[in-house]
């Protein structure tokens, strides 16, 4: 039988976290899915651990692909390239499934799945079981943009987005700008919420592990280094219709500031003007908070190497 299901991860450097992936995915109670590795230009050992586990005999098929390092989102898109399957859901190298989540995923689809809906969102715990952020309304399906707009009286945090795959194609690839690689593909979750729900399942699917030096660390320096990324995450954000001026003033200062950042002076004709008129000091505010920050942290870094 044709597996349904696509869990592709994206790895830089993490193989022994992998290792830990890899494991759990061996204790899945259903092995009707495919495990996609996007090795994103890693130094380490990932590749042998990855050729040792296709030489051995697995109950679910291991497809590894290896490109150079472009960051989380470009393994998004590679990952996307190669699907085959009817869902996909991406389990970062850090990350790693419950025992059950496959089986979940896969049982809730066919009783509940269809064309109306864009795909699955359900909960991710931390290692030692705590969830994280809230349980989702207790409804059918629920849109991120509602989520994201907090449309919803919840704590938001991580979730895990399981996605139909063609509809991943439909938005793939996302954009790629030259030495940025801190681009997050939730954006393509959002922009297919703009058109589809995703039904609920208030389940664990996945047991979330973060480490020092990953995409939800050293926020500042995410902003300084990758901002044609965050501003266009920014603008799509106030694309969403009916959000509140308080959303959007927020999202303008963060504009702003992106624009700042990245030198993009024409970006700044896309979002509303009179929201704009009032964000630009609080944004050239921002990007001189987020240069100082990264200033100290370069300080901090000169100053431990001369210490070692």
């Amino acid at each position: 039988m044709k597996p349904i299901l696509t869990v592709f991860t994206p790895s830089y450097n993490r193989a022994v976290l992998l290792n830990r992936a890899y494991e759990a995915l061996l204790r899945q109670s259903c092995f009707s899915f495919i495990w996609l590795v996007i090795d994103d230009g890693s130094t380490d050992n990932t590749r042998q651990f990855v050729e040792r586990w296709l030489q051995e005999p697995q109950p679910f098929k291991i497809v590894y692909h290896y490109q150079e390092n472009g960051g989380l989102h470009t393994g998004y898109n590679a990952a996307i390239e190669r699907l085959n399957t009817e869902l996909a859901v991406c389990i970062d190298s850090d990350d790693y499934l419950p025992d059950n989540a496959v089986e979940r995923i896969i049982s809730h689809w066919k009783e509940c799945g269809s064309e109306e809906y864009a795909g699955i969102i359900g909960l991710d715990y931390e290692p030692d079981g705590k969830l994280i952020g809230d349980f989702l309304p207790d409804q059918k399906s629920i849109n991120l943009i509602d989520l994201a707009v907090g449309r919803y009286a919840i704590k938001n945090g991580d979730r895990k987005i399981v996605v139909r795959s063609d509809l991943y194609r439909q938005v793939a690839p996302m954009p790629v700008f030259a030495g940025e690689k801190n681009f997050n593909p939730h954006y393509l979750h959002l922009l297919i919420s703009k058109e589809y729900d995703f039904l609920v399942l208030n389940e664990n699917l996945c047991f979330v592990d973060y480490q020092k030096g990953g995409m939800s660390s050293q926020i500042f320096w995410q902003y300084f280094n990758s901002p044609r990324s965050f501003a266009e995450i920014r603008k799509l954000a106030l694309s969403f219709p009916g959000t509140t001026k308080r959303y959007k003033l927020r999202h303008s200062i963060h504009y702003v500031s992106s624009c700042i950042l990245s030198r993009r002076r024409n970006g700044l004709k896309n979002p509303d003007w009179a929201i704009l008129a009032l964000a630009a000091p609080f944004g050239l505010a921002l990007s001189a908070l987020i240069l100082y920050k990264v200033w100290r942290m370069n300080q901090a870094s000169r100053k431990a190497a001369q210490q070692e």
